[in-house]
């Protein structure tokens, strides 16, 4: 299974791909989409939105993850954030990619084992666990780290459920009926 992992920005919006096998991770791709400095928002999310819609058309994932918005201490900031996180959502979901969502915390505990771990300590732990020895930019990193972080939460879920109890929650969630 593919797994794309999103870390929302107004400026750069990283994008990571994993594939998980069994309990295998491994690396497939990740990057950037930056957006122009200087352009006003609605330009930024056509950016984001057209960037993202190519990656997914090119690397062809089977699900999705993005990290929530967390209340930033600068509301202008909060707002331009949550509209670059709603053009990721909108690409995802009209390439009918089904979207979960995890917390920063989350996402640093699943990839670096402590929710409040740095910037240094994601991008360091990301490439041990999937066995990457290229640099990774901070974006890059996070997104991989959001797409580990859902491999272990759907890894987790079939564990507690077993497999035969996971089909029909999928099932449920596909059509819309339950919402995890």
């Amino acid at each position: 299974m593919k797994i794309l992992g999103i870390d929302p920005g107004s400026r750069a919006t990283g994008y990571g791909i994993i594939e998980k096998q069994g309990s295998e991770l491994s690396f497939v791709a990740a990057g950037a989409i930056k957006t122009t400095p200087g352009a006003s928002m609605p330009v930024r999310i056509k950016q984001i939105f057209a960037g993202l819609t190519q990656v997914i058309a090119l690397e062809k994932p089977d699900t999705a993850a993005i990290e929530q918005v967390f209340m930033a201490t600068n509301p202008d900031a909060a707002l331009k954030l949550g509209q670059a996180r709603g053009a990721a959502i909108a690409a995802m979901t009209a390439l009918d990619l089904e979207v979960s969502e995890y917390t920063a915390r989350q996402i640093k505990q699943s990839a670096a084992g402590y929710g409040a771990a740095s910037k240094e300590q994601m991008q360091h732990m990301v490439a041990k666990l999937l066995r990457y020895d290229e640099p990774l930019s901070f974006d890059a990193a996070d997104a991989l780290a959001c797409a580990i972080c859902h491999a272990h939460f759907n890894h987790s879920l079939n564990k507690l459920l077993g497999t035969t109890a996971n089909t029909a929650v999928n099932a449920r969630r596909k059509k819309g009926r339950w919402r995890l």
